[in-house]
């Protein structure tokens, strides 16, 4: 997956899980709050590798830069 794919998956799964969180505590099953937990700190760490993607690029694509400059 690219960085923005990574990130919106994560983004996504972070707003599912808080909608199993609130669904659990509103009729209350721990099951499916803890469902919804996991899948919020699932999403968390997607966006974290999408964020991770898109640092790595920008300096990569710096230092090409700079590598043309002086060429």
């Amino acid at each position: 997956m690219g960085s923005t794919s990574d990130k919106a998956a994560g983004l996504g799964n972070q707003a599912a899980g808080n909608v199993k969180q609130g669904l659990g505590k509103a009729v209350g099953n721990d099951r499916l709050r803890g469902e919804g937990a996991a899948q919020e700190t699932k999403g968390k760490a997607q966006k974290a590798v999408g964020d991770a993607k898109a640092t790595a690029k920008k300096a990569t694509d710096k230092a090409a830069s700079a590598i043309k400059k002086n060429l």
